[in-house]
This record gives structure tokens, C-alpha cells and sequence, in this order.
């Protein structure tokens, strides 16, 4: 596999840039290379990306998801075949450092695989600086999903107990 890994700092907080990365319906607002998403299931999603006329499709798995820490994904057939991940870690200043590591599949040290690989960073490198641009920009998150994935399974969102309305006298 060759590996692509990149780390940008955004000066948003580590639940605001968690969130807005869940919602991947948006990529396509501040992505390039991203024309569509189709939140198909919680944990399957349906990609279209290109640059120019050139066009992609592809489903992805998101086989692992944990709130403010990581999206996992791997990508479902053989076109595009890759698996990445995006993590999220809070920094000094009250930041995030968002950081995607993107496994593309193998490729030759030198030749068209090779520059295909060294685009594939540029590209990467350029839509996270475009996701940087769009959360300062928005200053908060366009929507959330707090749910948890564990080996591509949803897991159950944890709610807050619920607050009985009866008043609870103290024993005295």
C-alpha cells in the first residue's frame, strides 16, 4: 500500500471539527474533487469524485467511528480501492489538529503510479486546507452524528439518563 498522511491545524474546537467531518452530504461544498455524497446507511456511503469530465463512483465503509476521535473507512469494491482515516486531537492553542492518513493501494517507486501517488498527496493536502477554510469560515458545525462504529457495526448513541419530573424530597 502506499501511504499519503497529512495533518492541518483548525481553529475550531476538537467537537466542532469532529462534527462537521460527520456530515459528509457537505464535502461537496468545499471539497474540489468531491461531487457527491450519498449517506446511504449510518456506516455506508456512496462517493462520486473527479476532476475535469473525469468521474468516480464508489461506496465506502465506515468500519470504525468514535465521537472527537476517529472516522475510519475502507472503500467497497475494486475501483479506487484505498481504506483512510481521519483523526481528531485537541491542541494547545484550543485547536484541532486533523490529520488523514489515506492508504491508495500499491504503486511503483517511479513511473505513472509513482506521480499518481504524489497527486493523490497534493490532493489531499488541498482538501483539507479547504476544509480548514470552511469551518473557520462557519465558525461552528453544520450538523453531527455522535453515533459509534466498532468493526463496520453501529452502535447504540448513548443517551443522558433521563431526569424524573417528580421532585425527590430530602430524607431527613
Amino acid at each position: 500500500m502506499s501511504t499519503v498522511e497529512e495533518t492541518i491545524e483548525v481553529a475550531v474546537p476538537v467537537s466542532t471539527a469532529y462534527n462537521q467531518w460527520t456530515q459528509f452530504k457537505s464535502f461537496p461544498r468545499f471539497m474540489t474533487a468531491v461531487k457527491s455524497v450519498e449517506q446511504i446507511r449510518p456506516n455506508l456511503t456512496r462517493w462520486v469524485v473527479g476532476f475535469g469530465p473525469l468521474r468516480h463512483e464508489f461506496e465506502a465503509e465506515i468500519v470504525e467511528q468514535r465521537p472527537d476521535e476517529l472516522v475510519a473507512w475502507r472503500s467497497l469494491g475494486r475501483r479506487l480501492a484505498h481504506r483512510g482515516e481521519v483523526s481528531f486531537r485537541a491542541t494547545a492553542s484550543g485547536g484541532t489538529a486533523v490529520s488523514l492518513l489515506l492508504d491508495d493501494g500499491p504503486h511503483a517507486a517511479s513511473g505513472p503510479r509513482a506521480r499518481l501517488h504524489e497527486f493523490t498527496g497534493r490532493v489531499v493536502r488541498a482538501e483539507l486546507g479547504h476544509f480548514r477554510e470552511f469551518i473557520e469560515g462557519m465558525g461552528r458545525e453544520g450538523g453531527a452524528w455522535r453515533g459509534t462504529i466498532h468493526n463496520g457495526h453501529v452502535r447504540p448513541v448513548e443517551r443522558e439518563p433521563a431526569r424524573s419530573r417528580v421532585p425527590h424530597w430530602p430524607v431527613g
